[in-house]
């Protein structure tokens, strides 16, 4: 990796402090961890010239688990979601997700509200300057064109963040801070199908925290993702799903998928398992939706074909766990 240009750290001692400075430059950054984010400015991946440390904003590492939700800041690092029990037992496919990412070190110090703004990855991207300008770069980063598809015009790159999925199967809101104060929406729409630029926020905005409803005595949920390691990998397919039976019938599923498209997304066509047990036809048919609307490209030196198989099966078998209840 080569060194970093100068830049100048700014410590901001609120979000609204925070949320000006970075509306005020187009070239200023969040650092929160910075797992993701220093390798790739290491790597020539974007000029910087101010980076916003949130590290002492007050209240962005707070936890708060009650009979009316969970809510949980955007600084609060993998390590101490992993620690906090009552948070584990209110919801466990957050552990799983989130000990599923990197490894220990990484996690001391990655936040939650980086891996959802995680960027996107691609093989063609995250690469050396002399690689990219060996190869004329690409249209995601200084080039004009997708070596992933070169008659396109279309960035590939894929979203590969794991607590994403989860959350969207809990059906999650995100808060928002921006110059203009707070707003909220629902995790979903903080994404765009575009490699690129996958991210809604606008100038300053800055992901705050999350919110997340009470979940269902009766609903189970669960992560599971395919890597090259078993450990430290982004994913090259990551699947979460939620459902509930009652009488050994389906009453609500939800499946999200992440590592295969621009963005995480929830599963189309869940709503018509309702009713019924989750058979093999039912699994034969969630492979088929799967199948259908992960489109994962070449953006890694996995196989397209083997992504988008392996998110396929990945839900068949989770699904099935957690149906029967033994996931």
């Amino acid at each position: 990796m080569d060194g970093m240009a100068p830049f100048t750290l700014a410590r901001p001692a609120t979000l609204v402090e925070a949320a000006l400075l970075l509306a005020a430059d187009k070239r200023a950054r969040v650092l929160a961890g910075g797992t993701d984010l220093l390798p790739n400015l290491r790597h020539g991946i974007g000029a910087v010239s101010v980076l916003v440390d949130l590290g002492g904003i007050s209240g962005l590492g707070a936890v708060d688990v009650t009979t009316d939700g969970t809510t949980i800041g955007a600084g609060v690092t993998l390590a101490r979601l992993l620690s906090d029990a009552k948070l584990m037992r209110a919801l466990p496919i957050l552990g799983e997700a989130a000990l599923s990412i990197a490894g220990p070190g990484h996690r001391t110090i990655a936040t939650i509200g980086g891996n959802l703004c995680l960027d996107t990855r691609c093989v063609f991207y995250n690469q050396s300057a002399w690689w990219r300008r060996a190869n004329d770069y690409c249209l995601k980063h200084g080039g004009e064109t997708c070596h992933v598809a070169p008659q396109g015009h279309h960035c590939h790159a894929a979203f590969s963040g794991d607590l994403a999925p989860a959350l969207l199967v809990l059906r999650a809101d995100v808060e928002i801070a921006g110059p203009r104060g707070s707003r909220r929406m629902p995790l979903a729409e903080l994404y765009a199908d575009d490699g690129a630029a996958h991210l809604t926020l606008g100038a300053g905005d800055i992901v705050a925290a999350v919110h997340v409803p009470p979940q269902s005595a009766d609903a189970h949920a669960g992560y599971r993702k395919a890597r090259a390691r078993g450990a430290i990998d982004f994913p090259l397919a990551g699947v979460a799903a939620r459902v509930r039976v009652r009488d050994g019938m389906v009453a609500e599923l939800d499946v999200a998928l992440t590592g295969t498209n621009p963005r995480p997304f929830l599963l189309e066509g869940t709503a018509e398992f309702a009713g019924s047990p989750f058979d093999d036809a039912a699994q034969a048919q969630l492979g088929k939706l799967v199948r259908q609307q992960a489109s994962p490209m070449r953006t890694t030196v996995t196989a397209s074909n083997y992504r988008r198989q392996a998110a396929a099966v990945l839900a068949q078998r989770l699904v099935r766990d957690l149906a029967a209840g033994i996931a």
